[in-house]
């Protein structure tokens, strides 16, 4: 239980700010100096990521409750 603990915490400082672009839009964007309208980009990119992992959050959320419930319903 400890080592759960332990791990968790230390995920959670090892975050790391990450840069999502691809090649052509980092190449334009790079061009331009004052480096803002990078950086609205990287956050719409990273915003857009979220939901990927949400819905498959979700669906497991979903099926892991139904097979709770059809553990419960059989004892």
């Amino acid at each position: 239980m400890k080592t759960k603990i332990l791990f968790t915490f230390i995920l959670l400082l090892a975050i790391l700010p990450a840069d999502a672009q691809c090649a052509m839009c980092r190449a334009v964007i790079e061009s331009e100096e004052s480096g803002e309208v990078a950086k609205g980009i990287n956050n719409g990119i990273m915003y857009l990521m979220i939901f990927p992992y949400l819905l498959v959050g979700g669906i497991g959320y979903i099926i892991y409750r139904s097979r709770k419930n059809a553990r419960t319903s059989q004892n």
